[in-house]
């Protein structure tokens, strides 16, 4: 049988490889949304700047907390995906939120891109973050 632990060193590299990998998933998403939206220039969420930066920040946080979670954690892949869920769910609260603002350009469906964009960068950070730190050992 064998036992899952995690190589706190593949950090080092895992952390910014799934912060990019992470911004491109949510630029991906946001090109598909933009093409198919055409949603107002001043629907700032939706423009280049604000996911590169916003992704970049948050998802750098996720591997510090990873991290710290790692080395505390009796078992730090379940606490991770835990604390990643909670967190993804208090983050799509503004992104639904900006379906009311209809003078910004807000709408339900640009609501709905910025929702998948957020999916979209839990879910390439928490898979990265897990998996390719394990060490399976006998």
């Amino acid at each position: 049988m064998t036992r899952t632990t995690l190589d706190i060193s593949k950090i080092g590299w895992v952390g910014p490889l799934s912060v990019v990998a992470s911004v491109v998933a949510v630029q991906a998403v946001r090109i598909i949304a933009v093409a198919a939206l055409n949603p107002k220039p001043s629907f700032t969420p939706l423009g280049w700047a604000f996911p590169v930066i916003d992704t970049a920040i948050l998802t750098s946080g996720a591997v510090l907390i990873f991290g710290a979670i790692a080395s505390a954690a009796s078992r730090p892949i379940r606490t991770f995906r835990r604390v990643a869920s909670v967190v993804l769910v208090f983050s799509i609260i503004p992104a639904l939120a900006t379906a009311k603002a209809t003078n910004w350009g807000g709408s339900w469906a640009n609501s709905t891109a910025l929702v998948l964009m957020h999916v979209a960068a839990w879910w390439v950070s928490v898979t990265m973050l897990t998996r390719l730190t394990v060490r399976k050992s006998d």
